[in-house]
């Protein structure tokens, strides 16, 4: 828009841009004072983004026009302010309210084009930029949206079971971006049965996350199937492969508790292996079994193993987000920290435990930053007698 009194502006604009505004590259609009370019753009004329103006007009002066303008707050709509050479303090004044450019009277029509082309390539920017945040906003409303959904999938409640006295059972998950891969569950098979599990999904993201939810459903549909943790991974095994590309593929522990005698009967598809500590405060780590990661490999033989828990005995399953988590001194946590750490907090119990395994590790990343899902998962066997 072209905002100007003299009555000649007009016709020389039209002639000069004549080929761009047959090509449809211009459209030009003009109005003659500030006033009369403020009615023509509250008016719907919507598509003006570059705005032409002399500093001295009747009714409303450019300078006002400007600062009205910029009452607007839009960053796509830029002014270019038009003035004798000798008037440099009002040429000032309006590089100082917010105008985009000026070009000196008598207008250059050379120079005019460039800066016309220069203004509408900032506008174009702009336009990308604020088009880039709406979309980074929408995509952040979705992620927000997707991780109280994929927080309300797990457990939340604690302590779980409150009726239940013969165990305990506490986890967290801290997801490096909004949602992660990491899962953990546990659920009650029947009244004997305690099935607990945690996951470890290859990548991060919205991608793991879906992977995440497949996976921890068909465990926890086929668990309530088969009592055999072993079988159980490979009925979870064959049913992902055909769900999984080449780059996905997810860590299992699952294990099974009875929950009248203490005996774990476990399986680890891939995964790190938990840590026993038992009630007299010794550490040791949870022997594996044979079997590997799920979702990349047909027909692997999965093997259980059974551990017996006495009361005052607590598992403590883990990530390996939480072994490899860094400071930046780029040093890791490590298990063979971890080890010294529960080896100090043995006596702790589970939920206190785990509380001082998050901060732990926070702590050590320091101002690193989370680069991984960290998911804790403590269990701690009560036996009969406490009910």
């Amino acid at each position: 828009m072209v905002v100007d009194d003299e009555p000649d502006l007009q016709m020389l604009i039209l002639q000069k841009f004549r080929k761009k505004i047959y090509d449809n590259d211009y459209e030009f609009h003009f109005a003659e004072n500030g006033q009369e370019a403020l009615d023509l753009l509250n008016g719907g004329a919507s598509d003006i983004s570059l705005i032409l103006s002399d500093i001295n007009m009747p009714k409303m002066d450019g300078l006002t026009l400007l600062q009205k303008l910029q009452e607007k707050e839009n960053p796509a709509l830029k002014t270019v302010i038009v003035s004798a050479y000798s008037d440099m303090e009002n040429i000032r004044l309006a590089m100082n309210r917010g105008a985009f450019d000026f070009i000196t009277k008598p207008i250059d029509f050379k120079d005019l084009e460039i800066t016309i082309e220069k203004g509408l390539k900032e506008i174009q920017y702009v336009l990308q930029s604020q088009n880039e945040k709406r979309l980074l906003d929408s995509v952040k409303v979705d992620l927000n949206t997707a991780a109280r959904i994929q927080q309300k999938i797990l457990p939340q409640d604690f302590p779980a079971y409150p009726d239940r006295t013969e165990f305990s059972v506490y986890a967290e998950m801290h997801t490096a971006k909004e949602v992660g891969g990491d899962f953990y569950d546990f659920f009650v098979i029947d009244e004997r049965y305690l099935g607990f599990v945690i996951g470890d999904v290859s990548g991060k993201g919205i991608p793991a996350s879906i992977y995440m939810a497949v996976a921890r459903t068909m465990l926890k549909g086929i668990a309530s199937q088969l009592l055999d943790p072993s079988e159980c991974l490979s009925e979870v095994n064959r049913m992902l492969i055909p769900e999984s590309d080449w780059t996905t593929f997810v860590t299992i522990f699952y294990g099974i508790l009875d929950t009248q005698t203490g005996l774990v009967n476990y399986c680890n598809g891939g995964h790190n292996l938990p840590y026993l500590i038992r009630d007299n405060q010794t550490l040791s780590q949870v022997e594996n079994t044979k079997g590997l990661l799920l979702g990349k490999i047909k027909n692997i033989n999965y093997q259980s193993k059974l551990i017996q828990l006495e009361p005052g005995d607590k598992m403590v399953l883990y990530t390996d987000g939480l072994a490899e988590a860094m400071n930046e001194n780029e040093v890791f946590y490590d298990e063979e920290r971890l080890e010294v750490f529960l080896k100090e907090q043995a006596s702790s119990r589970g939920q206190k435990l785990l509380r001082d395994m998050i901060a732990d590790v926070l702590e050590f990343i320091n101002k690193e930053g989370q680069t991984d899902d960290i998911t804790l998962l403590i269990l701690e066997y009560h036996g009969l007698s406490s009910n």
